[in-house]
């Protein structure tokens, strides 16, 4: 397996990969009360969580994928882009590009991210990880945001902390019956897991996410070293 140097979080790893600032960004979430969910800037597309992996999450996190596997889970929307993780520490720029590439946001034209969404199109999870292996679109970018990070990098690579990604995406057709065009869905998208999460339906995408957090991730641990950020519409609030 191809390993990276772990990366912190750093949206402007997104800028240099091509997203257009004036036109979407990443901002951090400082809490899940509601007031201070209500500071986030509107409309959040995607969000990206950092959390610390446990012995209990990992091993609900398997009993989980043999569920789904067994007795599978609500239809998740086919055109829902996502990849699995091949490259260790690579989940920083994972998450980024699942957040990304699911949200309506814009790309500069011949960027590195348009480039491999171009590149992946009609290609299968296991064949976008390999293409994400062997392209240098992403390498040097996720290298230098590492380097430029508040912290040193370590001599050992191994870490015990990574990021996962939530969107929203419709409700597709269930047994061939369609359903309320309007049903959102929201799911989680983590390169580790056999395919993406279905959390539920969508009501409200912040709070909701905000409770999978906490249900999911904090509950099971006393470790604090969670972080939160949105990829939310419009220019960065000065």
């Amino acid at each position: 397996m191809s390993r990276w140097i772990p990366l912190e979080s750093n949206p402007e790893w997104a800028v240099r990969a091509g997203l257009v600032k004036s036109q979407a960004h990443f901002e951090d979430i400082y809490g899940l009360d509601d007031e201070l969910l209500a500071m986030v800037t509107q409309p959040v597309k995607a969000a990206i969580l950092l959390f610390p992996i446990t012995e209990q999450y990992e091993n609900e996190r398997k009993a989980q994928d043999e569920r789904i596997a067994a007795e599978g889970q609500h239809p998740v929307d086919p055109t829902v882009f996502w990849m699995k993780q091949t490259i260790s520490n690579a989940c920083g720029t994972m998450a980024l590009l699942h957040a990304m590439i699911n949200s309506d946001v814009v790309f500069a034209p011949e960027s590195a991210i348009q480039k491999f969404i171009d590149i992946c199109k009609e290609q299968t999870p296991l064949e976008r990880a390999k293409i994400l292996e062997t392209t240098p679109l992403f390498a040097n970018i996720h290298a230098d945001a590492a380097a430029g990070g508040q912290s040193a990098i370590p001599p050992n690579l191994d870490t015990d902390l990574h990021f996962t990604c939530f969107v929203q995406a419709p409700s597709p057709p269930r047994d061939g019956v369609a359903v309320d065009k309007t049903e959102m869905r929201l799911l989680e998208l983590d390169g580790r897991r056999n395919g993406p999460i279905d959390r539920g339906v969508c009501l409200d995408f912040l709070k909701d996410v905000g409770k999978v957090v906490k249900d999911v991730y904090i509950a099971q641990t006393a470790n604090v070293n969670f972080s939160l950020i949105s990829l939310s519409g419009g220019p960065l609030p000065e």
